[in-house]
């Protein structure tokens, strides 16, 4: 209700629909309508989800600029701002750091 209220008794947006599909399909595990404390822990802390490795995907895919799957030291160079603000770089004090990669 504190995102969307619907008062008058229209249409729900597209959005509210699938956040409910999310809801029931994907969240209540037990299928109970409200989630349980594992279930949240679940949803924040998904057992088959690597973050880092996900970052780090994430970094790679929007710096890649020529799609070779490998990062010059200019695409990071151009990219900084993100890679300063990620913490797959340790929010950039990894990049101080001498790399042979690099």
């Amino acid at each position: 209700a504190d995102m969307f209220a619907n008062e008058e008794g229209g249409p729900e947006p597209d959005w509210v629909i699938t956040e409910r599909e999310q809801f029931s399909d994907f969240r209540d595990l037990n299928k109970d309508g409200k989630m349980d404390k594992e279930e949240i822990q679940h949803w924040i802390l998904p057992q088959d989800y690597d973050h880092a490795l996900a970052e780090a995907r994430h970094l790679v895919h929007e710096s890649d600029v020529d799609k070779d799957q490998k990062l010059t030291k200019e695409e990071v160079l151009d990219n900084w701002n993100m890679f300063v603000g990620s913490q797959a770089t340790n929010y950039g004090e990894d990049l101080t750091r001498n790399h042979d990669e690099l």
